[in-house]
């Protein structure tokens, strides 16, 4: 028997919009304080510097903007869950200006306080679920301008680093669909997926179990599932327990 359809994630909108913000906010701060050469560096993102990941940044959060002014949908095409499993979209070049950035993201998310339906570029997604697309993006960003810029801790919002974590988690799900592998994120996620048999009390057969911020690099592709089992970043027991051939997930 298939295992039964679960109800979409919710997120909370204000703990949403207060995370998205204060995570942009460390960025902009981290950025703001780094030298042209340390600007100049390259980062695990292919072809791209500091200061071109900042850009990106930028243009990220210029795109809710862009997202909120198209012509008005009435129908949501994209369920949040999937997001993370379709190609990335390009956003439109901007100057680096995270400050000003992050100026126009307050007054828009204040012009409404409501969550409109936004044509994001990969479907149509109330906005308060685009903010959640976006905190992905953010938190990314910061772990990535840590890992390139030598004694640079961007710091993490923890409701921010929470939704990315929930979201992946979800896409996984959506991606492999099933119930007998659990997977565990504490203290923020835990999903079932993958084809099989599907256990319905004590412990499950196939368990995987990792941190919050090595599940968003493993989902994302910033972590090999072989490089995370050596590393003893991750624990997984059971036949099924294997995810190398799911992640990342937007392969």
């Amino acid at each position: 028997m298939p295992p039964a359809k679960k109800r979409p994630r919710k997120y909370d909108p204000l703990r949403t919009r207060a995370a998205v913000l204060a995570q942009l906010g460390v960025v902009r701060e981290a950025v703001e304080g780094l030298a042209p050469d340390q600007l100049a560096l390259p980062t695990r993102r292919e072809g791209m510097t500091v200061r071109e990941l900042a850009a990106h940044v930028a243009a990220s959060v210029v795109a809710v903007r862009q997202a909120v002014e198209r012509p008005a949908k009435f129908k949501q095409t994209l369920p949040l869950a999937e997001w993370p499993l379709h190609p990335a979209v390009a956003f439109t070049p901007v100057p680096l200006d995270l400050g000003g950035a992050e100026d126009d993201l307050r007054a828009l998310l204040a012009d409404h306080p409501g969550s409109p339906l936004v044509d994001t570029g990969a479907g149509v997604l109330p906005l308060n679920e685009y903010l959640v697309t976006l905190a992905v993006e953010l938190v990314l960003a910061a772990d990535d301008l840590s890992a390139a810029v030598p004694g640079l801790d961007v710091p993490l919002d923890r409701h921010a680093l929470a939704a990315a974590t929930r979201l992946l988690a979800d896409a996984l799900a959506a991606k492999a669909p099933g119930g007998s592998t659990e997977v565990r994120v504490p203290p923020y996620a835990v999903v079932q997926c993958v084809e099989g048999l599907r256990h319905t009390r004590g412990t499950p057969p196939n368990v995987v179990e990792t941190g919050p911020l090595t599940w968003v690099r493993l989902a994302t592709g910033r972590l090999t599932w072989v490089e995370a089992v050596e590393q003893a970043e991750v624990s997984a027991s059971g036949e099924r327990a294997d995810l190398s051939g799911l992640l990342p997930l937007g392969r």
